[in-house]
């Protein structure tokens, strides 16, 4: 089966964008010929680990409030045709990511990671949940059948904090510029939030390609 890597960051919304038109297509094709693995990639890397005043943050980074709002009207709109509403106005601080990631991280060696890319997807993008926060990370490992005290224990720590900045580093080194960021086979790249009818249209392919030995009729 083909391998799926996925670089994201959840508190990107293109990747929550990317990931709901993944899913659908995953959903009308149970079938599917992919084992997903996500991996770590943050988009603000040297975000202290306190996080800042999100209103600050885009400002800084689109140069300006009317720059930043109209880059927000173009995620909105795309994550409405997606079938997501995200709550802007409950997101209150630009949180680190790098303890989310550890916690992905964690969750892999678990086989529970996607359970918890969703949920701090959810958590950031519809609740407004600070997803830098030891206490709400742990709950949201609880909420994927990980066990919160183990998290709240590692999260206290610097446990895996220089693995998943090697990780992050080694994207960038082999070109990864931004996210979502998809690579199937090891061979094939896909950047951006691409529409559940190219990843349809992939299952469709993929599936139909018969499997290594199979007789030629």
């Amino acid at each position: 089966m083909p391998k799926l890597d996925i670089l994201s960051d959840p508190i990107c919304p293109w990747c929550y964008i990317g990931k709901a038109n993944l899913d659908r297509a995953l959903a009308a094709h149970p079938d599917h010929p992919f084992i997903i693995e996500w991996h770590p990639f943050q988009l603000n890397p040297g975000m202290p680990p306190e996080g800042m005043d999100r209103r600050t943050y885009l400002e800084a980074k689109f140069g300006g409030k009317e720059n930043a709002v109209k880059t927000y009207a173009r995620i909105a709109e795309a994550a409405e045709e997606a079938g997501l509403m995200i709550n802007f106005a409950a997101i209150e601080r630009t949180p680190s990511t790098l303890n989310a990631h550890r916690l992905i991280h964690w969750a892999g060696i678990e086989g529970r990671q996607t359970a918890v890319v969703s949920l701090l997807f959810e958590a950031y993008f519809e609740k407004g949940l600070d997803i830098g926060d030891t206490e709400v990370l742990a709950q949201i490992a609880e909420r994927a059948e990980m066990d919160g005290a183990v998290a709240r224990r590692l999260l206290a720590g610097d446990a895996d904090a220089d693995l998943i900045a090697a990780r992050d580093a080694h994207a960038r080194a082999r070109g990864v510029d931004g996210v979502p960021t998809f690579i199937l086979a090891n061979q094939h790249v896909l950047v951006g939030a691409q529409p559940s009818a190219l990843w349809e249209q992939m299952i469709n392919e993929i599936n139909e390609i018969p499997p290594e030995g199979t007789p030629i009729q």
